[in-house]
């Protein structure tokens, strides 16, 4: 699935695990200011 987002608009709901493997949804950090980063070629060959 790929999603393209425009700048400023808001973030689609998600659930991921956090560094410790529990699930962080969106809602958990609804009010909050939050980064989410991701390396998209860290699980690819080269």
């Amino acid at each position: 699935m790929t999603w393209l987002l425009t700048v400023g608009a808001p973030a689609p709901d998600f659930e991921l695990p956090n560094q410790h493997n529990a699930r962080v949804s969106s809602a958990d950090l609804h009010g909050h200011y939050a980064l989410l980063w991701w390396y998209p070629k860290a699980d690819t060959p080269g």
